[in-house]
């Protein structure tokens, strides 16, 4: 069962990823990419869903051209779990790849 991490493990959990930031007015966490062109961008977006469908984790996000807006929070446990620090962690390596 997936459980809500306490402060302290989120904020440890934060140090270990790049540019993650806390969003403000909810336990969520955010970060903006920016690719080449929408071309670069899309194929980043659908690389992400492939992982998250194999986690049965979704991300929360925006596309605008080249920018992508992705906000991770856990619904079922009301703010952030393990499962949040494991995406985004994926979705960076992905991100490195583009």
């Amino acid at each position: 069962m997936v459980e809500r991490l306490k402060p302290e493990d989120r904020a440890a959990g934060l140090k270990t990823l790049t540019d993650w930031h806390l969003c403000e007015g909810r336990e969520a966490i955010s970060k903006s990419f920016r690719f080449k062109n929408f071309r670069e961008a899309f194929g980043f977006m659908t690389e992400v869903a492939l992982v998250a469908e194999k986690m049965n984790h979704h991300p929360e996000w925006s596309n605008v051209y080249r920018s992508v807006d992705i906000t991770l929070a856990t619904h079922d446990v009301g703010g952030l779990s393990q499962l949040d620090l494991e995406l985004a962690a994926q979705i960076d390596k992905i991100a490195g790849r583009h």
